[in-house]
């Protein structure tokens, strides 16, 4: 008989930061193994910028994208005030994900979906978690103001990130960065959306420091599509429009408290076109190795353009969040940046002609 292992299973983010989170031996613990997600050293990245470039690539959580952090607290939260039934707005992974939690407390998720605005991947992942899945003849702004309204009047729990259990739970990824890298890093650049990542990623580095685990608070960068750049404009966008779905938010949820994350980090808000979007997608997935919905790829936009500015210092410490996995939005992978569809090279059964396709010379058998 086998030995059993001596190593421990991660726990989920609650159970792993239980001392660092609003949670007590009456909190019902809602996890499917969130959290623990790897910082991928990216080589290249590094090579073009002079900087120690690192991905957190969040779309290794459970169902593919870093919400499953924020989500795992509400819905444990929810489920200990007594809630049956928890409602959100979604652009697609916050509707996978509290689809997902909520399935698996027992409960009920309401999903409101703008219209024609979500991405196949996130939609079939809120139906096959058996979420009541509405979508509105609006944008991801009107959902919120509807699901705020049924929090307000009806007896439901909201789980978007304007619920501070959100927030908090998210933050945890800065505590695994700074795990990892022995310190805070000197920069980290993260998607706009709704803004809550970049708020909660701030609040985990700030307590990092007050608890004298880090040296520095690391600036905070946040990108956001020229088509949906509200924070960045500094008005709300009423017809938010872009191909990275998950940022195409007019009027963010956290937008004040991503505001006060700017001003204490001595952060930068940015936004970059859609082409611009999609090539750092193919850079991400095509040098890095890893493979993100659009929205995910935006921050090596910024890193990128950030260092050519001479913001970013050679020697520097950068950490990328990849906030969602591709498969999330896969259609733009399979698309060069002319929009032309990319397809496989057609090749007879001839192992020569595929090896001279493939550049490779004959060469003798040894032995």
């Amino acid at each position: 008989m086998s030995q059993p292992s001596t190593s421990r299973q991660w726990r989920g983010v609650i159970r792993e930061y239980a001392d660092r989170l609003d949670v007590s031996e009456a909190t019902p613990v809602v996890t499917l193994g969130e959290g623990g997600t790897p910082l991928i050293d990216a080589a290249t990245l590094s090579a073009r910028t002079g900087a120690n470039v690192w991905i957190k690539f969040e779309g290794m959580n459970p169902t593919g994208s870093f919400k499953d952090r924020g989500m795992t607290m509400a819905v444990s939260k929810a489920v200990e005030h007594g809630a049956k039934v928890v409602i959100c707005a979604s652009t697609g992974n916050t509707s996978a994900s509290a689809a997902a939690y909520a399935t698996k407390a027992g409960i009920t998720a309401a999903v409101l979906v703008p219209q024609g605005k979500i991405a196949l991947g996130k939609l079939s992942q809120a139906i096959a978690h058996n979420a009541q899945l509405l979508q509105v003849e609006g944008n991801f702004d009107d959902c919120l103001d509807i699901a705020r309204e049924l929090d307000a009047r009806y007896p439901v729990h909201l789980v978007n990130s304007v619920n501070n259990d959100r927030i908090e739970g998210q933050k945890t990824a800065a505590f695994e960065v700074v795990e990892v890298l022995g310190d805070a890093p000197d920069f980290h650049l993260v998607p706009l959306g709704n803004a809550g990542n970049y708020t909660a990623y701030h609040r985990g580095y700030r307590e990092e420091l007050a608890r004298g685990a880090t040296t520095r608070l690391p600036r905070m960068f946040g990108f956001q599509a020229e088509g949906s750049a509200p924070i960045v404009r500094g008005h709300v966008v009423k017809d938010p429009e872009t191909i990275a779905s998950a940022i195409r938010i007019g009027n963010p949820a956290s937008w004040k408290l991503a505001l006060a994350a700017h001003e204490d980090s001595n952060g930068y808000f940015g936004m970059f076109s859609d082409a611009r979007i999609l090539e750092a997608h193919r850079i991400l997935s095509a040098e890095v190795g890893v493979f993100a919905e659009p929205a995910s790829a935006i921050g090596v936009a910024g890193l990128l353009e950030r260092s050519d500015a001479g913001e970013i210092p050679k020697g520097s410490t950068v950490v990328i969040t990849v906030t969602g996995h591709g498969l999330k939005d896969p259609q733009w992978a399979v698309r060069q940046p002319d929009g032309s569809e990319v397809a496989p090279t057609v090749v007879p059964v001839d192992t020569d002609e595929i090896a001279g396709l493939l550049g490779l010379a004959a060469q003798e058998k040894r032995g």
